[in-house]
Protein backbone atom coordinates (compact mmCIF):
# COMPACT_ATOMS: atom_id res chain seq x y z
CA UNK A 1 0.00 0.00 0.00
CA UNK A 2 3.29 2.52 0.37
CA UNK A 3 3.70 4.42 -2.79
CA UNK A 4 7.21 4.78 -3.77
CA UNK A 5 8.87 7.57 -5.75
CA UNK A 6 8.57 7.44 -8.88
CA UNK A 7 4.76 6.47 -9.61
CA UNK A 8 3.31 9.55 -9.12
CA UNK A 9 3.18 12.54 -10.98
CA UNK A 10 5.21 16.13 -9.99
CA UNK A 11 1.21 18.11 -9.15
CA UNK A 12 0.12 14.61 -7.89
CA UNK A 13 2.54 14.60 -4.96
CA UNK A 14 2.95 18.04 -4.32
CA UNK A 15 -0.41 18.43 -4.25
CA UNK A 16 -0.62 15.59 -1.58
CA UNK A 17 2.54 16.28 0.20
CA UNK A 18 0.65 20.47 0.46
CA UNK A 19 -2.66 18.80 1.69
CA UNK A 20 -1.06 16.06 4.23
CA UNK A 21 1.05 18.79 5.79
CA UNK A 22 -1.25 20.80 7.60
CA UNK A 23 -3.64 18.19 8.08
CA UNK A 24 -1.29 16.53 10.52
CA UNK A 25 -0.21 19.59 12.23
CA UNK A 26 -4.08 20.45 12.87
CA UNK A 27 -4.78 16.72 13.42
CA UNK A 28 -1.88 16.94 16.20
CA UNK A 29 -3.39 20.49 17.86
CA UNK A 30 -6.51 18.85 17.81
CA UNK A 31 -5.13 15.41 19.76
CA UNK A 32 -3.61 17.36 22.27
CA UNK A 33 -6.58 19.13 23.30
CA UNK A 34 -8.14 16.17 24.11
CA UNK A 35 -5.41 14.14 25.18
CA UNK A 36 -6.20 12.11 28.09
CA UNK A 37 -3.08 11.15 30.41
CA UNK A 38 -4.09 7.21 30.88
CA UNK A 39 -3.49 6.96 27.00
CA UNK A 40 0.53 7.51 27.55
CA UNK A 41 0.93 3.89 27.49
CA UNK A 42 -1.19 3.45 24.66
CA UNK A 43 0.26 4.93 21.96
CA UNK A 44 3.79 3.79 21.94
CA UNK A 45 2.80 0.54 22.46
CA UNK A 46 0.35 0.45 19.65
CA UNK A 47 2.14 1.70 17.31
CA UNK A 48 5.02 -0.39 17.64
CA UNK A 49 2.52 -3.04 17.47
CA UNK A 50 1.09 -2.13 14.35
CA UNK A 51 4.89 -1.21 12.56
CA UNK A 52 5.44 -4.91 13.35
CA UNK A 53 2.55 -6.08 12.11
CA UNK A 54 2.82 -4.19 8.68
CA UNK A 55 6.52 -6.69 8.67
CA UNK A 56 4.14 -9.53 8.42
CA UNK A 57 2.77 -10.23 4.83
CA UNK A 58 0.62 -13.57 4.34
CA UNK A 59 -0.64 -14.83 0.78
CA UNK A 60 -4.31 -13.00 -0.24
CA UNK A 61 -4.59 -15.60 -3.18
CA UNK A 62 -3.95 -15.21 -7.03
CA UNK A 63 -0.02 -14.65 -6.54
CA UNK A 64 -0.78 -11.55 -3.79
CA UNK A 65 -0.17 -11.22 -0.16
CA UNK A 66 -1.75 -8.59 2.50
CA UNK A 67 -0.80 -7.01 6.03
CA UNK A 68 -2.32 -5.68 8.54
CA UNK A 69 -2.53 -1.69 7.47
CA UNK A 70 -3.87 -0.56 11.14
CA UNK A 71 -5.43 2.57 10.57
CA UNK A 72 -8.85 1.81 11.39
CA UNK A 73 -6.94 -0.54 14.72
CA UNK A 74 -5.69 2.67 15.58
CA UNK A 75 -8.63 4.78 15.49
CA UNK A 76 -10.72 2.53 17.68
CA UNK A 77 -8.29 2.55 20.46
CA UNK A 78 -7.09 5.92 20.83
CA UNK A 79 -9.33 8.49 18.42
CA UNK A 80 -8.91 9.35 14.84
CA UNK A 81 -6.61 12.56 15.40
CA UNK A 82 -4.18 10.43 18.06
CA UNK A 83 -4.18 7.55 15.70
CA UNK A 84 -3.65 9.65 12.44
CA UNK A 85 -0.37 10.86 14.28
CA UNK A 86 0.83 7.50 15.23
CA UNK A 87 0.48 6.43 11.53
CA UNK A 88 1.88 10.03 10.61
CA UNK A 89 4.65 8.39 12.59
CA UNK A 90 5.11 4.68 11.41
CA UNK A 91 4.95 5.86 7.76
CA UNK A 92 7.52 8.46 8.07
CA UNK A 93 9.97 6.10 10.06
CA UNK A 94 9.45 3.65 7.27
CA UNK A 95 10.15 6.38 4.52
CA UNK A 96 13.69 7.57 6.35
CA UNK A 97 14.80 4.09 7.90
CA UNK A 98 13.77 1.52 5.56
CA UNK A 99 13.05 2.97 2.22
CA UNK A 100 9.63 1.16 2.39
CA UNK A 101 7.51 4.24 0.58
CA UNK A 102 8.75 7.24 -1.05
CA UNK A 103 9.93 10.61 0.57
CA UNK A 104 8.16 12.96 -2.00
CA UNK A 105 5.68 10.46 -1.64
CA UNK A 106 4.90 10.45 1.99
CA UNK A 107 2.24 12.97 1.36
CA UNK A 108 0.22 10.72 -0.81
CA UNK A 109 0.75 7.47 1.87
CA UNK A 110 -0.15 9.62 4.97
CA UNK A 111 -3.03 11.22 3.46
CA UNK A 112 -4.00 7.87 1.94
CA UNK A 113 -3.35 5.75 5.20
CA UNK A 114 -2.94 7.81 8.24
CA UNK A 115 -5.77 10.53 7.24
CA UNK A 116 -8.66 9.05 5.30
CA UNK A 117 -7.70 5.85 5.93
CA UNK A 118 -7.98 6.09 9.91
CA UNK A 119 -10.97 8.55 9.55
CA UNK A 120 -13.17 6.00 6.83
CA UNK A 121 -12.39 3.68 9.39
CA UNK A 122 -13.66 5.59 12.87
CA UNK A 123 -16.77 6.60 11.20
CA UNK A 124 -18.75 3.17 11.09
CA UNK A 125 -16.99 2.08 14.19
CA UNK A 126 -18.46 5.01 16.17
CA UNK A 127 -21.97 5.10 14.48
CA UNK A 128 -21.89 0.59 15.24
CA UNK A 129 -21.39 2.24 18.90
CA UNK A 130 -17.94 -0.56 19.24
CA UNK A 131 -19.52 -3.13 17.91
CA UNK A 132 -17.89 -6.26 16.32
CA UNK A 133 -19.26 -5.87 13.25
CA UNK A 134 -18.25 -1.97 13.67
CA UNK A 135 -14.98 -3.34 13.83
CA UNK A 136 -14.87 -5.04 11.43
CA UNK A 137 -16.40 -2.37 8.63
CA UNK A 138 -13.85 -0.39 10.06
CA UNK A 139 -10.54 -2.28 9.28
CA UNK A 140 -12.24 -3.01 5.75
CA UNK A 141 -13.58 0.20 4.99
CA UNK A 142 -10.15 1.63 6.20
CA UNK A 143 -8.16 -0.05 4.01
CA UNK A 144 -10.61 0.05 1.42
CA UNK A 145 -10.60 4.37 1.00
CA UNK A 146 -6.56 4.19 1.09
CA UNK A 147 -6.45 1.45 -1.80
CA UNK A 148 -8.97 3.69 -4.38
CA UNK A 149 -7.14 6.56 -3.33
CA UNK A 150 -4.00 5.03 -4.25
CA UNK A 151 -5.65 3.50 -7.27
CA UNK A 152 -6.68 7.29 -8.09
CA UNK A 153 -3.27 9.08 -7.46
CA UNK A 154 -1.66 6.48 -10.17
CA UNK A 155 -4.69 6.93 -12.83
CA UNK A 156 -4.61 11.04 -12.62
CA UNK A 157 -0.39 10.81 -12.78
CA UNK A 158 -1.13 9.42 -16.60
CA UNK A 159 -0.18 5.41 -15.48
CA UNK A 160 -2.15 3.72 -18.27
CA UNK A 161 -4.36 1.15 -17.14
CA UNK A 162 -6.97 -0.88 -19.32
CA UNK A 163 -10.66 -1.89 -17.30
CA UNK A 164 -9.76 -5.42 -16.89
CA UNK A 165 -6.51 -4.47 -14.90
CA UNK A 166 -8.16 -1.76 -12.89
CA UNK A 167 -10.95 -4.60 -11.93
CA UNK A 168 -8.65 -7.43 -11.18
CA UNK A 169 -6.82 -4.91 -8.81
CA UNK A 170 -10.09 -4.03 -7.15
CA UNK A 171 -10.77 -7.79 -6.23
CA UNK A 172 -7.35 -7.47 -4.65
CA UNK A 173 -8.36 -4.74 -2.82
CA UNK A 174 -11.56 -6.08 -1.55
CA UNK A 175 -9.88 -9.62 -0.60
CA UNK A 176 -6.98 -7.49 1.58
CA UNK A 177 -10.18 -5.14 2.75
CA UNK A 178 -11.64 -8.08 4.15
CA UNK A 179 -8.65 -9.52 5.80
CA UNK A 180 -7.56 -6.26 7.31
CA UNK A 181 -11.59 -6.41 8.78
CA UNK A 182 -11.11 -9.61 9.94
CA UNK A 183 -7.62 -8.67 11.79
CA UNK A 184 -9.15 -5.66 13.57
CA UNK A 185 -12.47 -6.95 14.97
CA UNK A 186 -10.36 -10.24 16.35
CA UNK A 187 -7.41 -8.01 18.07
CA UNK A 188 -9.46 -5.23 19.46
CA UNK A 189 -11.95 -7.84 20.77
CA UNK A 190 -8.82 -10.05 22.13
CA UNK A 191 -7.94 -7.26 23.95
CA UNK A 192 -10.77 -6.69 25.15
CA UNK A 193 -10.83 -10.37 26.51
CA UNK A 194 -7.69 -9.63 28.24
CA UNK A 195 -8.63 -6.63 29.84
CA UNK A 196 -12.74 -5.95 30.27
CA UNK A 197 -12.62 -2.10 29.57
CA UNK A 198 -9.27 -1.40 28.33
CA UNK A 199 -10.67 -0.17 25.00
CA UNK A 200 -12.51 2.49 26.40
CA UNK A 201 -10.13 3.37 29.31
CA UNK A 202 -6.50 2.31 28.89
CA UNK A 203 -4.49 2.26 32.02
CA UNK A 204 -1.15 1.91 32.70
CA UNK A 205 0.59 -1.49 33.28
CA UNK A 206 -2.65 -2.86 31.70
CA UNK A 207 -2.22 -6.50 31.07
CA UNK A 208 -3.62 -5.72 27.37
CA UNK A 209 -0.70 -3.90 26.94
CA UNK A 210 2.02 -6.19 28.26
CA UNK A 211 0.64 -8.56 25.65
CA UNK A 212 0.60 -6.46 22.83
CA UNK A 213 4.18 -5.51 23.75
CA UNK A 214 4.93 -8.51 23.59
CA UNK A 215 3.37 -9.45 20.53
CA UNK A 216 5.38 -6.83 18.97
CA UNK A 217 8.47 -7.39 20.13
CA UNK A 218 7.84 -11.00 18.28
CA UNK A 219 6.66 -9.37 15.27
CA UNK A 220 9.82 -7.46 14.38
CA UNK A 221 12.32 -9.61 15.51
CA UNK A 222 10.65 -13.39 13.88
CA UNK A 223 8.20 -12.42 11.82
CA UNK A 224 9.82 -12.37 8.21
CA UNK A 225 10.30 -16.12 8.60
CA UNK A 226 6.31 -16.36 8.51
CA UNK A 227 6.23 -13.30 5.70
CA UNK A 228 5.23 -14.39 2.52
CA UNK A 229 7.35 -13.21 -0.51
CA UNK A 230 4.39 -12.45 -2.73
CA UNK A 231 3.72 -8.61 -3.58
CA UNK A 232 0.84 -6.92 -2.08
CA UNK A 233 -1.90 -5.53 -4.09
CA UNK A 234 0.02 -2.58 -5.07
CA UNK A 235 2.96 -4.01 -5.99
CA UNK A 236 0.74 -6.60 -7.73
CA UNK A 237 -0.74 -3.34 -9.79
CA UNK A 238 3.12 -1.70 -10.27
CA UNK A 239 4.14 -5.28 -11.67
CA UNK A 240 1.28 -5.47 -14.26
CA UNK A 241 1.25 -1.41 -15.27
CA UNK A 242 5.27 -1.50 -15.77
CA UNK A 243 5.56 0.39 -13.05
CA UNK A 244 8.42 -0.96 -11.53
CA UNK A 245 11.13 0.45 -13.60
CA UNK A 246 10.17 3.67 -12.64
CA UNK A 247 11.11 3.55 -8.65
CA UNK A 248 13.36 6.06 -7.68
CA UNK A 249 15.26 6.70 -3.88
CA UNK A 250 16.22 10.24 -2.68
CA UNK A 251 18.76 8.12 0.13
CA UNK A 252 20.13 5.15 1.11
CA UNK A 253 19.52 4.12 4.44
CA UNK A 254 21.63 1.18 6.48
CA UNK A 255 18.55 -0.37 6.91
CA UNK A 256 17.13 -0.15 3.56
CA UNK A 257 14.48 -2.76 3.18
CA UNK A 258 14.29 -3.90 6.19
CA UNK A 259 17.61 -5.21 6.65
CA UNK A 260 20.67 -4.12 8.71
CA UNK A 261 23.21 -4.21 5.58
CA UNK A 262 26.08 -3.93 8.06
CA UNK A 263 25.27 -7.58 9.30
CA UNK A 264 26.27 -9.90 7.19
CA UNK A 265 23.79 -12.73 8.59
CA UNK A 266 20.59 -12.66 6.40
CA UNK A 267 18.50 -13.86 9.53
CA UNK A 268 19.91 -11.39 12.27
CA UNK A 269 20.26 -8.45 9.69
CA UNK A 270 16.55 -8.70 9.53
CA UNK A 271 16.08 -9.15 13.24
CA UNK A 272 17.95 -6.61 14.02
CA UNK A 273 16.04 -4.11 11.33
CA UNK A 274 12.73 -4.65 13.06
CA UNK A 275 13.74 -4.21 16.56
CA UNK A 276 15.58 -0.93 15.31
CA UNK A 277 12.43 0.33 13.62
CA UNK A 278 10.14 -0.96 16.51
CA UNK A 279 12.11 0.58 18.93
CA UNK A 280 12.28 3.98 17.42
CA UNK A 281 8.05 3.95 16.57
CA UNK A 282 7.87 3.30 20.61
CA UNK A 283 10.26 5.87 21.75
CA UNK A 284 8.36 8.80 19.25
CA UNK A 285 4.86 7.74 19.56
CA UNK A 286 5.85 7.62 23.60
CA UNK A 287 7.72 10.72 23.60
CA UNK A 288 4.62 12.19 21.60
CA UNK A 289 1.90 11.50 24.10
CA UNK A 290 4.22 12.34 27.08
CA UNK A 291 4.40 15.58 26.05
CA UNK A 292 0.79 16.07 25.19
CA UNK A 293 -0.38 14.77 27.99
CA UNK A 294 2.40 17.24 30.05
CA UNK A 295 0.57 20.26 27.99
CA UNK A 296 -2.59 18.73 29.53
CA UNK A 297 -1.91 18.89 33.21
CA UNK A 298 0.29 22.36 32.73
CA UNK A 299 -3.04 23.74 31.34
CA UNK A 300 -5.66 22.57 33.95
Amino acid sequence: MHIPDGYLSTPVWVATDVVAAPTVFWLARRAQSKFDHHRVPLMGVMGAFVFAAQMLNFPAGNGTSSHLVGGALLGCLMGPAAASIVMTAILATQALLFQDGGLLALGANVFNMAIAGVFAGYLPFALLKGSRTGLFLAGFCSLMTAALLALSELLVSGVAMPPAMITVSLAWFAVSALIEGALTMAVATALERIQPGCLRRPQSGSRAWVVVAAAATLLASFGWLLASAKPDGLQSLALRAGLTGRVSSLLSSPLGEYQASFIANPALSRTVAGMAGLVVIYVLCTAVSRAWAATRREGA
